[in-house]
């Protein structure tokens, strides 16, 4: 794909993104069984369901709350009762595990002198303990939660976070999700946007296309221009 010119900052969504959201469920599945897949799906469906529906009616709480909500409902709708599970899968969310390109895919970025940042939905305690465990703390210059306004993403005011903390015109910044929706919305606030389409979804049909899509983060070095 074409090369990106005048990026200063890469800012990156973290859950689905960054950070591998079906190894939650696959954490616990020889206590789930063959469906972990399905019970991850569906948690994740109805943790974004609940965002999106708390951002409508202004009824915010932040993220760790809103992942606890999914969890009670996808374990209640699928007739599982144990206290336990439940703590383990919550805290699994603490120590969730980057995807394997990672490290070394912020590690060149850093080397090309770009601006590094997490917008996410996530609340402060939830990012940085997984920032921590994953050992990757050190790469960024803003882990930013949508907690500093009070509202979900896709909401402008969240995505209006990063030109302000990062000191970079929109323009400026390329930001990267693996949620169709997210990238979306990011390009129509005006980031330069790639969708990190990992599982060959099928592009949104709602306002401004992202400026590229590729399928995993490895291949971000080599896409600006320096």
């Amino acid at each position: 794909m074409k090369k990106l010119d005048g990026i200063k900052a890469c800012v990156f969504d973290a859950y689905g993104t960054l950070f591998d959201v079906s190894s939650v469920a696959n954490g616990v599945r020889h206590e789930l069984g063959d469906n972990w897949q399905d019970f991850s799906d569906l948690w994740r469906t109805k943790q974004l369901q609940y965002t999106w529906l708390r951002g409508l009616t202004g009824h915010h709480e932040n993220f760790w709350q809103v992942t606890g909500d999914a969890l009670d409902y996808t374990m209640s709708a699928l007739r599982i009762q144990d206290s336990v599970l439940r703590d383990r899968l919550m805290n699994l969310y603490l120590s969730i595990p980057t995807y394997s390109e990672v490290p070394a895919m912020l590690a060149a970025l850093k080397a090309l002198g770009i601006k590094l940042a997490i917008l996410s939905n996530g609340s402060p305690a939830m990012l940085t303990a997984a920032v921590g465990n994953a050992g990757i703390a050190a790469y960024f210059d803003a882990v930013l939660s949508v907690e500093e306004v009070g509202v979900f993403k896709p909401h402008p005011s969240v995505y209006a976070l990063a030109p302000m903390r990062l000191n970079e015109p929109k323009a400026a910044i390329c930001f990267l999700s693996s949620n169709a929706w997210d990238a979306y919305s990011a390009k129509a606030f005006g980031f330069k946007v790639l969708w990190c389409n990992r599982f060959g979804q099928a592009p949104e049909h709602i306002p401004a296309t992202p400026d590229g899509e590729i399928r995993d983060l490895s291949v971000l070095p080599e896409l600006f221009v320096r």
